[in-house]
């Protein structure tokens, strides 16, 4: 009986030193599960969390995506000019540009009537040029015309029946696409602008200022090349541009006919007298030659004639008589 009670009592004691083995490991593995858990929770944190450092990184890479993403629209969607489903086609977009050539007698009258065919359609001279002779009569004129482009085609018409049409030439250029990509490029330019200027009154460190101020002014010109282009699209687009020119006629002179001669008295008093004016001139062009000579030669001469003559006057000296 005692050996069974002394087995009994070992067996005991070995279980309670198992089960306290196992409750000691059990709570080790639990809190080492939990650094790590902690461990890699810190780590994922200081990977979500933004480098200040790669601020201006980072929003040029967002910037770069969000281009991208609009480049490329989702399925379903109208890619760019295109107009969405249900959506009003957008308004074309035209340059038109002209040149008309004229011929006249009068071109100060048609200068005049191109300045009321502008009026009429609401127009403007952008440039005026114009030759005139020594009599101030013009000779020919030159103008560039800014019409409104809904009336190009009735103002060039009006233009040829100013005066005698020697050329004409109209040309125009579908620009629409080009307004409508520059259009969206302004805009995106807008808030890419607007997210980095976010991103600099957030700036806490020198180096972050300093990135993103030069990334705003890259962007900011940009932005004024794309506006500059705009505006110049909008004007090319909503007036049109017309070159004239007007000339005066040549003077068409009729050839003598070498059959013809010149006869009678008044022939003969004509070549007379275009004679004795050719000898007057000759005779006018030899004096003129001759009188400086004649202004010197009196300039010498009169001084020298005196003094011979009051020589000759004096008395001869003899010898005196008794």
């Amino acid at each position: 009986m005692a050996t069974r009670r002394c087995t009994r009592s070992s067996y005991t004691a070995l279980a309670a030193g198992a089960a306290a083995v196992l409750v000691l490991l059990s709570s080790c593995s639990s809190g080492g599960g939990s650094d790590d858990a902690g461990g890699s929770g810190d780590s994922a944190a200081s990977l979500a969390a933004p480098r200040p450092e790669n601020a201006a990184e980072n929003a040029a890479g967002a910037d770069a995506q969000s281009a991208r993403d609009a480049a490329q629209p989702e399925a379903g969607q109208p890619e760019a000019g295109q107009p969405a489903p249900g959506q009003p086609v957008a308004q074309q977009s035209v340059i038109s540009t002209g040149s008309v050539a004229l011929r006249t007698d009068d071109v100060a009258k048609a200068i005049f009537d191109v300045r009321g065919v502008v009026a009429t359609h609401r127009g403007t001279i952008a440039e005026d040029e114009t030759q005139t002779d020594r009599s101030g009569v013009a000779l020919r004129s030159r103008m560039v015309l800014r019409i409104p482009t809904a009336q190009f085609g009735d103002a060039m018409a009006e233009l040829e029946r100013v005066a005698t049409l020697v050329s004409s030439d109209r040309q125009t250029a579908d620009v629409t696409t080009q307004v409508l990509d520059t259009d969206v490029r302004v805009a995106a330019q807008k808030r890419s602008i607007a997210r980095i200027q976010a991103l600099y009154d957030q700036a806490t460190t020198i180096g972050d200022v300093v990135n993103l101020e030069g990334e705003l002014a890259r962007r900011q010109a940009d932005l004024a090349s794309l506006e500059a282009q705009q505006r110049y699209l909008a004007d090319q687009t909503s007036l049109s541009t017309i070159t004239l020119s007007v000339e005066r006629n040549r003077e068409q002179t009729t050839p003598a006919d070498p059959d013809t001669h010149d006869a009678g008295f008044l022939a003969g008093l004509s070549g007379g007298w275009k004679a004795m004016q050719g000898f007057l001139v000759g005779l006018a062009t030899v004096a003129g030659a001759l009188l400086p000579w004649l202004v010197l030669a009196l300039i010498l001469g009169v001084p020298t004639w005196l003094a011979l003559r009051r020589l000759r006057r004096r008395p001869e000296s003899g010898p005196e008589t008794a």
